[in-house]
């Protein structure tokens, strides 16, 4: 959409930044979005998936935009494999699309949508020790040229936005998040576990489904976490982590 007050132009700025970061493109993104959740892991697996437009009162032609960018059946199959193997609940889905948490971000990041794309669910329990879990099952494919992402807010709060007074909380626990996030894997992964400890945890998340994404991108690497991005959007402090 257009930005005249220039609420969303950092955030729009480091997603066209990520592609030229990477050592190399990507064979294939993976990207774990906190708008799906379902029991189990689940994975799209059509070929050529469709868009679902859920988001409610924008602009009419944000119900028009495109992103025809491929499925990777195989990938989803793969994936499925690895999370069965480490003993979690995993399945396929030919029919599911792709919601605006995929869509959207990738539509700035990779416009020309020549990248396979698999859409990963959350778990309906939005355990963040079990979402660690499975991006360790999915580590392999890292290096196998996959990109993994994980695609909610670091913040989200919807009574919260444009509120003056969510800044000081939004960066208590932007602050915990950055600490937990650099740490090494152990004591990170520790952390993140327990993140409902942290400082403002429930201001920040009063629902966590879109914090629980970060887990799995954590828990795909043994490095620490390294934040790539930090805005302020709506009145509040956002950032975003890459795991080396």
């Amino acid at each position: 959409m257009d930005d005249p007050n220039r609420l969303w132009t950092e955030l729009r700025d480091f997603l066209q930044g990520i592609p030229s970061s990477l050592p190399a493109p990507p064979k294939a993104i993976l990207l774990v979005s906190g708008h799906w959740e379902t029991e189990g892991f689940a994975l799209t697996a059509g070929a050529h998936p469709p868009l679902i437009y859920d988001y409610y009162n924008f602009p009419p032609h944000t119900y028009e935009l495109r992103f025809d960018a491929p499925g990777a059946p195989s990938l989803a199959t793969r994936a499925a494999s690895l999370l069965k193997d480490a003993g979690l609940k995993a399945s396929t889905d030919p029919e599911r699309g792709l919601d605006h948490g995929v869509f959207i971000p990738l539509k700035v990041a990779w416009p020309e949508a020549n990248v396979p794309i698999v859409e990963m669910s959350v778990d309906a329990s939005l355990d963040a020790e079990l979402h660690l879990a499975a991006g360790k099952a999915l580590a392999p494919l890292r290096d196998e040229g996959v990109l993994i992402i994980g695609s909610g807010m670091s913040f989200h709060n919807m009574q919260a936005y444009r509120d003056p007074g969510a800044m000081n909380p939004s960066k208590r626990f932007d602050t915990w998040l950055d600490q937990a996030t650099e740490a090494a894997a152990p004591t990170r992964d520790y952390s993140l576990a327990e993140w409902v400890d942290a400082p403002m945890a429930r201001y920040a998340h009063p629902r966590e489904e879109h914090l629980i994404p970060l887990m799995v991108a954590a828990g795909a690497s043994e490095a620490p976490g390294k934040r790539i991005f930090k805005g302020d959007v709506l009145g509040t402090i956002i950032s975003g982590f890459r795991f080396d």
